[in-house]
């Protein structure tokens, strides 16, 4: 049995990780997560290979009980404080996730872990030089307390390896979105706002662009670079690279659900909306083989699985 962890596990991306390893029973599946952002709905079900242990990874004490118990073989520290309100609300909370990653890293070395998958962001790009964004010419521009930690968490990572020959691969994830994500983030919010008839807010004129990443293609790109041991001591952009302007997405989201929504826009934030965003995602490309869902795509998987579960 191999044993795995996933910090942060509740989360959209960590929970839906999960529920793709533990279909494999060679997987001893392992979650831990505080819940301040994610939820026990984004979890397994009934199954004998996955526990859940509520945890808050940047205590010490509470994380190296459960590693020191289980003799993990492989980690997935995707735990974070998320959103960007909520960060830029939150910086001292968001800086202790420092911690958490030094805790994660000290342990791993000292119980055995073979390597640490390590989510950053593209936040790490900061306002950014060139397009695409990629993996070797991080501009190390950013100064908000959320992309400063991610970082500062490569960097220890990258560390880790020199000093300890601790192996590790870390994703720089680009929006990933899906059905069960929260209405903290963009899409979620605005279909669920378009859903409800009521005004969908943007900040300033809304011609900051994003890319947008399907859950499936996410995990499907991670999982394989796990179990085929790809990219190892590597950065890899997880994302789509086609970009959209957020007012355009408002729009789509709007004739897609048939709403009868108005757009309103509210006051540019002062900090924490970059102007544009797209990865090089020539290694996720490759390994996939394939194109990734289109925006227009994943927005009608997302209303379909909500239809379903509503008439269940």
């Amino acid at each position: 049995m191999i044993n795995i962890l996933i910090t942060g596990g509740a989360g959209n991306v960590g929970g839906a990780l999960a529920c793709r390893l533990v279909q494999s029973k060679k997987y001893q599946i392992v979650v831990v997560d505080n819940l301040i952002t994610g939820s026990v709905k984004n979890l397994p079900e009934d199954c004998d290979n996955f526990t859940f242990i509520k945890c808050d990874v940047n205590n010490y004490n509470d994380l190296s009980a459960i590693m020191l118990a289980f003799k993990f073989d492989y980690v997935f520290h995707y735990a974070a404080l998320v959103g960007v309100k909520r960060t830029l609300s939150n910086p001292m909370t968001v800086l202790q996730d420092i911690e958490g990653i030094k805790n994660i890293l000290n342990l791993s070395k000292n119980t055995g872990v073979k390597r640490v998958f390590y989510s950053s962001s593209s936040e790490v790009y900061g306002e950014p030089v060139e397009f695409p964004q990629n993996e070797q010419t991080t501009p190390l521009n950013s100064r908000l307390p959320y992309a400063i930690v991610k970082n500062v968490g490569e960097a220890f990572f990258k560390s880790y390896q020199r000093e300890y020959g601790l192996d590790f691969t870390i994703f720089r994830f680009f929006n990933t979105y899906g059905p069960k994500q929260s209405n903290d983030f963009v899409i979620s919010k605005f279909i669920d706002t378009a859903l409800k008839n009521e005004h969908l807010t943007i900040y300033g004129e809304g011609n900051q662009t994003r890319t947008f990443c399907y859950i499936d293609d996410n995990i499907e790109a991670t999982s394989r670079i796990f179990e085929e041991s790809l990219y190892l001591n590597d950065v890899v952009n997880i994302g789509n690279s086609k970009e959209i302007s957020v007012v355009d997405l408002a729009k789509m989201i709007i004739s897609i659900t048939g709403s009868m929504s108005s757009i309103v826009h509210l006051e540019a934030l002062t900090e924490g909306d970059m102007t544009r965003r797209q990865p090089d995602n020539s290694k996720m490309l490759k390994l996939l083989n394939r194109e990734l869902l289109s925006i227009e795509e994943g927005i009608a998987q997302i209303l379909h699985l909500n239809h379903r579960l509503i008439h269940k």
